[in-house]
């Protein structure tokens, strides 16, 4: 494929991610009217509304297992924006992002043979390293916001395997499901957290742009993207989520890291771009 062919869908993808975390910094400015969970809660929500009512998931039929693939998938997507958002409430955007995306490297890690896979893993672990609040270079960074940006990989990890699992012979119809699920998860926090304050119309303006700009913007541009970027093309763009959050987060939000901080999250992005070239992938089963 000539990169001319490739050029508009990798800036698709591109965009996508810019608009990703840049709602992710929106998301913060709720922080101090509704809590992070209530920011979790308004986000998946409303994007759930946006996705139900554009894909219609109500005209599909599910198979009994195909919804308990759903259903985990949706799950572990609630539980995962719950961790996101809370550890953003004490560590910078850019570093809760490189530490949460320790879950779909280990991920793309699993089953590591060759002597280039683990140099993979030994650049993802020193970058790690770097990011750890004891190691004198990290900065001020608390252990807790460390923590929970770790649940949520772990999280993204089964987001990315429940996901296919539930995505396997669906379509976008799966993704609605799958968010509406995790948002009925995120909502009683959500409840609990703001209490009426949730539902304050002059509040529902962002949370609408945090809805749009971190779930259903970036989804359809990924659905008019990917058909046409090989699956370890979109791997590799992804690896530079990290480096937009820093951005997002300094021109948005004012957050400054330190050279230590900054090189543990070049260390982890480097090590997911490198995985994602170089691992070799396991052949397609034959069927029968």
């Amino acid at each position: 494929m000539r990169f001319s062919s490739l050029a508009l869908p990798i800036l698709l993808v591109v965009i996508g991610m810019i608009f990703t975390q840049t709602g992710a910094s929106f998301a913060k400015l709720l922080f101090p009217l509704v809590g992070a969970n209530g920011a979790t809660a308004l986000r998946l929500t409303l994007a759930a509304l946006v996705l139900v009512l554009v894909f219609r998931p109500w005209r599909h039929r599910l198979e009994r297992k195909q919804w308990r693939a759903v259903l985990m998938y949706g799950g572990v997507m609630g539980a995962m924006n719950l961790f996101f958002y809370a550890a953003l409430e004490h560590i910078p955007l850019g570093i809760a992002v490189a530490l949460e995306f320790t879950g779909p490297l280990a991920v793309a890690l699993f089953g590591a043979r060759r002597p280039l896979d683990f140099a993979w893993i030994a650049l993802a672990l020193a970058g790690f390293a770097l990011l750890l609040p004891w190691t004198g270079v990290s900065g001020d960074i608390s252990p807790l916001g460390v923590f929970l940006a770790l649940c949520a990989g772990a999280c993204w990890a089964g987001y990315i395997i429940f996901g296919q699992r539930a995505g396997t012979g669906g379509g976008p119809h799966i993704a609605a499901l799958g968010v509406a699920t995790a948002a009925v998860i995120a909502l009683p926090f959500g409840l609990v957290s703001a209490g009426p304050l949730l539902f304050d119309p002059a509040i529902l303006p962002l949370g609408l742009a945090v809805a749009l700009l971190s779930s259903a913007i970036p989804y359809a541009l990924d659905m008019v993207a990917l058909p046409h970027v090989p699956a370890r093309l979109f791997g590799i763009l992804m690896s530079g989520q990290p480096a937009f959050a820093a951005l997002s987060g300094l021109v948005v939000l004012g957050e400054v890291l330190s050279a230590g901080q900054i090189a543990g999250m070049s260390a982890i992005v480097l090590a997911s771009i490198g995985a994602t070239m170089t691992i070799a992938r396991p052949k397609n089963p034959s069927s029968g």
